[in-house]
């Protein structure tokens, strides 16, 4: 495995605000989120981009971003969402990840310009725990 930071979280070396994780796929808050709620998902196995992802991961990830996408508005309002991945270029971490941001309309995010804010104390875990709730299965 390697040392990047999200391995780190996926090995649990590095704690972060979960809101999913199965055998192929964990989603956790960014602790620099675009808007409160923003969320990160990555493969459990090392990937650095995209190009690198193996087919049989490409379902269980992108499934996974679509549950978040749809959990947003349930969990804190959100009229829809933004989602994102880079590659090598402003990639921040050489693991691939999936960036999953609520929005509303006139929330002022234009282009690619991503203003950044920060989770009050206690307010990151209230996020996490709400969109956990939301991401139940419905038989559950």
């Amino acid at each position: 495995m390697a040392s990047d930071v999200f391995c780190q979280i996926v090995s649990g070396e590095l704690a972060t605000h979960e809101v999913w994780r199965d055998e192929q796929v964990v989603a956790f808050l960014d602790h620099r989120p675009v808007f409160k709620g923003h969320v990160l998902i990555c493969p459990t196995r090392h990937v650095e981009t995209l190009l690198d992802l193996p087919g049989e991961l490409m379902q269980p990830l992108l499934t996974v971003a679509q549950r978040v996408a749809a959990a947003l508005g349930p969990a804190l309002g959100a009229q829809g969402s933004f989602v994102a991945m880079n590659n090598v270029v402003s990639q921040s971490v050489p693991h691939l990840h999936i960036h999953v941001v609520p929005r509303t309309k006139g929330d002022g995010l234009r282009g690619f310009f991503w203003p950044r804010t920060r989770y009050a104390a206690g307010e990151e875990a209230e996020y996490a725990a709400r969109l956990r709730r939301a991401l139940l299965p419905d038989d559950a």
